[in-house]
């Protein structure tokens, strides 16, 4: 489908695929290219974006496969980045779209009388949103391509899926996608620390803190609608002496058990023997929005249990205040 099928003033989205390992410097240097063509960006590290062109395309008078060939003459010519567009009428058309391009790089776009055509035939885990367990679980009842996945009823994907990655795989195999092009610059990444009164060895009340700073992190990052991709952790010692570790999360989390297992992780990594503690910075990295990370099927009953515990520990800390209810572990060391 070529990008010469998109006919100016069309409701179109863009959606920008960077090389794999990008540095972030040439991430941001492609996002200042992406804000030369519309100033409605929204960054989704590490090495995508978001651009909304309704405004842009009267500006310019062309369609929107036009300006998508712009920006990867742009970015290679100045940065020597190439990069793969897709451009749709929605989030979803377009992120699909955008991963259909051959690398290193193209442009594809699919006009809106075209999507529900283009969509029919792709593999159900191309369809962006669609996580490896959901498509796995979708192909086991038959359901291989997106266009038998937009015929199934709403209620039996629900069922297969769960509630709401149910009901939101049948509406985007639609193409029904309501979400705006929200413009944001690269997320900030959310730190806590903890200072101890007096210098402590590693033990049980270094744990506590641990966890409490866990806590602390994951309720901040959902009260924000983020999940992080790498959490940072960072140990001061006696003498003005540190240590810092980062490692990645399997999978981009907000959730305490996730953030609490590579916590626990980095800190058997510190292998602390005598090193008197002063302070712990725990820090989630590379920030996304919650709604652009795939929510994975789970089929560990207890693991989602505590999902669904977790969200009403989080009413209830909005309600009565965050040292309301909490971990045995940190309301002993609290004692």
């Amino acid at each position: 489908m070529g990008a010469d099928q998109q006919t100016p003033g069309a409701a179109t989205v863009m959606h920008v695929r960077c090389p794999d390992r990008l540095p972030e410097e040439s991430y941001r240097q492609v996002l200042e290219q992406l804000s030369e063509l519309s100033p409605v960006v929204q960054a989704l590290p590490p090495t995508a974006a978001l651009v909304e062109l309704k405004g842009a395309l009267p500006y310019y008078g062309v369609n929107a496969g036009r300006l998508g060939e712009v920006l990867r003459i742009r970015t290679l010519s100045r940065l020597g980045v190439d990069v793969r567009v897709g451009i749709g009428p929605s989030i979803t058309v377009a992120a699909t779209a955008s991963a259909q391009v051959p690398q290193p790089g193209g442009v594809l776009a699919v006009a809106p009388d075209q999507v529900a055509g283009w969509l029919g035939p792709l593999p159900v885990d191309a369809l962006h949103g669609i996580g490896p367990r959901q498509a796995a679980v979708l192909r086991d009842y038959g359901i291989h391509c997106v266009g038998l996945l937009a015929t199934v009823p709403p209620a039996t994907i629900q069922r297969l899926l769960g509630g709401k990655a149910g009901r939101l795989a049948a509406d985007r195999a639609r193409g029904i996608d309501p979400r705006p092009v929200i413009p944001r610059a690269l997320p900030a990444t959310a730190s806590v620390r903890h200072r101890f009164d007096q210098h402590t060895l590693d033990g049980a009340e270094v744990r506590a803190a641990l966890l409490q700073l866990v806590i602390q992190l994951g309720t901040r990052l959902r009260g924000r609608g983020q999940v992080a991709r790498a959490l940072t952790l960072t140990l001061a010692f006696a003498g003005n002496s540190s240590w810092e570790k980062t490692r990645r999360l399997t999978a981009p989390s907000g959730h305490d058990d996730d953030l609490r297992q590579l916590a626990y992780q980095l800190m058997d990594a510190a292998a602390l023997q005598r090193g008197r503690l002063t302070a712990l910075v725990l820090k989630g990295e590379d920030l996304i929005d919650a709604d652009q990370a795939a929510r994975q099927l789970s089929l560990d009953d207890a693991r989602e249990a505590r999902l669904a515990a977790e969200t009403v520990i989080d009413q209830v800390r909005d309600k009565f205040g965050p040292q309301v209810i909490g971990p045995a572990a940190v309301f002993r060391r609290a004692s």
